[in-house]
């Protein structure tokens, strides 16, 4: 059924609307229309439900949602009074509003029944963890530290040589990369690079990084694309596997999404199996739209 609101003013439409929505506190109120608590809670299910509590427990916040919900509601009777609620296209986009809310509620609750207990959730995730195995493993990784002076820079090979010489002699690698490094997005960390991956850097820099066996080791000058490198190596990572407590809150997450979809799509099935369409309105209706 669509619903028709063609004789229907606010006012009277008030009449058919539940008591504890006519009970609820008024928020506020512009031309006679108003805006209650309930309201808030209604606009706020767009809200992840994580969410909900942060948003709804400011003053500010609630504030500025039922603002926006006045200015809207205020529009909406201006648009009932011009008498808009009688197109059937917008009757039945009032319908499929009314459907998606309805529906989505009754999602939200098919979920809340179906959610397995933690430790149920915990054990599926474990289970994940262990029969994807590829999944997580962790690269080799190396930490290192550079300084670099860019080739646009006169005597720049020379300047990139002085600085190794400074550094052999035990200048402080970080101190100076501050001072002297062309790189402007390692200089301010001292050079650090951080940990990566075989294959990050580019060629040349990668096989000086090969050269080197304990922290704390100097290349020479290195030359590429950017300009002349001095590397110090900091660490390396040997290759494994992530352990399962560093992505335990993800798995179960993925393993609660998909067992709250496996269930829905049962649902789902049902209802699809007992569709049926009519293909000749559905051709007539696309050709008319060509």
């Amino acid at each position: 059924m669509i619903f028709s609101f063609t004789r229907l003013n606010f006012f009277a439409l008030c009449a058919f609307l539940p008591t504890a929505i006519l009970a609820a506190p008024e928020i506020g109120s512009v031309n006679g229309i108003s805006v209650t608590t309930v309201d808030i809670q209604a606009d706020a299910l767009r809200i992840p439900a994580d969410n909900r509590k942060s948003v709804l427990n400011k003053a500010e916040t609630v504030l500025q949602l039922s603002n926006n919900l006045l200015i809207r509601r205020a529009f909406a009777a201006q648009a009932e009074a011009a008498g808009l609620a009688n197109d059937p296209v917008v009757q039945a986009a009032m319908q499929i509003a009314r459907d998606r809310v309805l529906s989505d509620q009754f999602f939200a609750r098919m979920d809340a029944a179906n959610k397995p207990a933690d430790s149920v959730l915990e054990a599926l995730a474990r289970a994940n963890y262990k029969s994807n195995p590829k999944r997580f493993d962790l690269p080799e990784e190396t930490r290192a530290r550079h300084i670099l002076i860019r080739l646009d820079t006169p005597e720049a090979k020379v300047k990139a040589t002085e600085i190794l010489g400074e550094l052999q002699k035990g200048g402080d690698f970080a101190v100076i990369a501050k001072e002297k490094s062309q790189d402007p997005g390692s200089a301010a960390q001292g050079g650090d690079l951080g940990f990566f991956p075989k294959g990050r850097m580019v060629p040349p820099f990668e096989e000086a990084l090969t050269q080197l066996k304990k922290p704390g080791e100097l290349s020479g000058v290195i030359e590429s694309q950017f300009g002349y490198h001095v590397i110090k190596l900091e660490d390396r990572k040997n290759s494994g596997v992530r352990p399962f407590e560093d992505v335990k809150e993800v798995l179960i997450r993925e393993t609660l999404a998909k067992v709250l979809n496996d269930v829905r799509l049962v649902e789902v099935q049902k209802i699809q199996e007992k569709i049926k369409f009519n293909q000749a309105v559905i051709e007539d209706f696309a050709t008319s739209n060509k």
